[in-house]
């Protein structure tokens, strides 16, 4: 759709740019703040290659198992209707508007050592999930996954069905159909839905906190090597907080179109 070319009022422009410029000034401010020089030392340390390759595998393995769970959840919400839907659909979604902090509580309550699910996991098999890197990837998971799902099931919804019904009456089985038809349709919305759980699980702070602690080379990761940080060097914490801020701002310039309504 192309943008109107109809004058906008003065008053509209002025807000409009206000509003920029309250997104802009701090991160003109973090650029500003940034110790170039030191810059390689800083995110060659120790604590900082640490918390980065526990980001990157952790974060990986959560979009690798929001994508194993949720592109099913995603058809499922897209293709049928079924009593209580409105309310799955809810839930599904409910991370997104949920504090993190209140995630990673939601998640000791069922995973704890004492947790609905968890006190039975550690009795049976003497497995502990939170305060360990698996709660890491628990807790990522749980936040990004809507992320994928919104962007499959939109997708879904949107493509033609007549291919998928064409197979079908030829004989094709519904494994067929799935991966020979419906995956390569969305093939696009799968990618972008992917790199913006990974992005989310990246970035994710409150549930992991709470869920998995903060501990170096365990489940430190970036975010919480920032909050670490600031307490002792703060120009570490500002390298870090740039690393996160070009990853995040390069993953939605990319997807602008794919997601966010923008042109593709």
């Amino acid at each position: 759709m192309n943008k109107t070319t109809a004058p906008a009022p003065r008053l509209l422009i002025a807000l409009a740019f206000l509003a920029l410029a309250f997104l802009l000034l701090p991160l003109i401010g973090l650029l500003l703040e940034t110790p170039w020089t030191r810059l390689p030392e800083l995110l060659t340390s120790q604590a900082a290659t640490e918390a980065l390759r526990l980001s990157l595998v952790t974060s990986l393995l959560a979009a690798f198992f929001a994508t194993i769970l949720g592109v099913p959840l995603a058809w499922v919400l897209a293709r049928k209707e079924f009593p209580g839907h409105r309310l799955v659909r809810g839930i599904v979604l409910l991370p997104l508007v949920l504090p993190p902090v209140v995630g990673g509580v939601t998640l000791l309550t069922a995973f704890g050592r004492r947790g609905l699910v968890g006190q039975y996991l550690y009795d049976w098999f003497g497995i502990q999930l939170p305060f360990s890197t698996a709660g890491v990837v628990m807790a990522a998971t749980f936040v990004a996954m809507p992320f994928l799902v919104i962007t499959v099931e939109g997708a879904l919804r949107s493509i033609d069905t007549r291919y998928e019904q064409a197979a079908r009456t030829l004989g094709a089985r519904p494994r067929t159909v799935l991966f020979r038809i419906t995956i390569p349709l969305i093939s696009a919305s799968l990618f972008a839905g992917i790199v913006l759980a990974w992005a989310r699980a990246l970035g994710e702070f409150g549930a992991t906190i709470t869920f998995a602690g903060n501990f170096p080379g365990v489940t430190q990761t970036l975010p919480l090597a920032v909050y670490s940080a600031l307490e002792v060097s703060r120009d570490e914490a500002i390298a870090l907080s740039l690393v996160l801020l070009a990853i995040s701002l390069t993953v939605l310039v990319s997807l602008r179109g794919r997601f966010l309504g923008g042109r593709s």
